[in-house]
């Protein structure tokens, strides 16, 4: 008897001593390589932001709204723009110093009376016929230009079902999308054709977050979601469910919609069909 109230007290104190024991931080899967990691968000400082483990030059270019390909650039990354852990990002041009050059001393010349002649003819404007010419037909290459882009338009669709219960604000710190309330677990579905270039959580503020790459110019993101349907570098079609509505970094269930172009946030209402 004696030996099994000891053997009680001993299971008590173990009981005890791991619950005051301190926990670890809930690990998160990476998506895009199946393994386990830890949050780590995307902190940029004096435009420039040191590469850890899971983060993606899209999501660091998302972050600080601007174009993946200006951010390579920069930084003289090619496609696919692969990047390393403890690799510097710079996220604007270095500044160069400018020298001030030295003041020359003015030299003086002396004029005569007498006048100078030359065979320098003065200079003829071009002809009113022929500006006109070069002035249309640089606004038809331009005009051409934008009928080839506006042929390869990507066909939105609505990413979600639900109320819109937040819009796009053109402030400066105002919504840069649109926020779509429904209840938990609604399907979350890609707004258009694309590849996934980022599925994780390290963008503050953003919680679970999906970006998809439709193509050079246009990206869309889908935050908040409780539940990643996909992985980085996947195929994704056109009204695929790709997450779960959820309320990661949000204070109620709601999905946020951005669209960006060249890396700039747009009215996704403009984009939707009516």
């Amino acid at each position: 008897m004696n030996r099994a109230r000891i053997n009680i007290l001993l299971l008590l104190c173990y009981f005890l001593a791991a619950c005051t024991t301190p926990h670890s931080p809930a690990p998160v899967v990476n998506l895009s390589k199946g393994k386990t990691s830890y949050k780590q968000k995307i902190q940029i400082k004096n435009n420039q932001y040191k590469v850890k483990k899971g983060d993606t030059l899209f999501a660091i270019a998302f972050s600080a709204n601007k174009d993946v390909r200006t951010v390579a650039k920069i930084n003289k990354i090619k496609p696919p723009y692969t990047i390393f852990p403890g690799q510097l990002i710079l996220l604007e041009y270095p500044k160069k110093k400018h020298k001030t050059p030295k003041k020359q001393p003015v030299k003086t010349v002396k004029l005569t009376d007498k006048k100078q002649k030359n065979n320098i003819s003065p200079k003829k404007e071009l002809d009113r016929p022929k500006q006109r010419e070069y002035v249309q037909k640089q606004a038809s290459e331009k005009s051409s230009h934008t009928k080839q882009l506006s042929n390869n338009k990507v066909r939105w669709r609505w990413p979600a079902v639900g109320k819109v219960t937040r819009r796009f604000s053109v402030k400066e710190n105002g919504y840069k999308g649109i926020q779509i309330t429904n209840k938990k677990g609604t399907s979350v579905k890609a707004a258009a054709n694309g590849v996934v270039v980022y599925a994780g959580s390290a963008l503050r503020g953003y919680g679970n977050l999906i970006i998809l790459k439709h193509t050079d110019d246009y990206l869309s993101a889908y935050a908040h979601n409780s539940k990643l349907l996909v992985r980085e570098q996947q195929q994704v079609k056109a009204g695929q469910k790709i997450a779960e509505m959820g309320d990661t970094d949000a204070s109620s269930v709601a999905l946020r919609f951005e669209i960006r172009y060249r890396g700039q946030a747009v009215n996704p209402s403009r984009y939707l069909p009516k």
